[in-house]
């Protein structure tokens, strides 16, 4: 199972769901398609967010901003 969902809401609102439900992350990043990308230190975090995202997990493929420009 990947640690990593893709979820249809802004990342101050991700953060706070996870603050909420006592998740820790490793990564929390804006998507260029729209939403944020999120992935969790274990497969236990990952599943229970799954759930408390709901209808918000997006499936199919996003567009991920380079790396390059994430860094640089």
């Amino acid at each position: 199972m990947s640690r990593a969902i893709n979820v249809d809401v802004q990342f101050a609102q991700v953060q706070s769901l996870c603050v909420k439900h006592g998740v820790d992350t490793s990564v929390i990043e804006a998507l260029q398609s729209g939403g944020t990308r999120v992935v969790f230190k274990n497969a236990d975090d990952t599943a229970k967010m799954k759930k408390a995202f709901g209808s918000k997990l997006m499936t199919g493929a996003v567009k991920r901003v380079p790396n390059r420009l994430m860094h640089g």
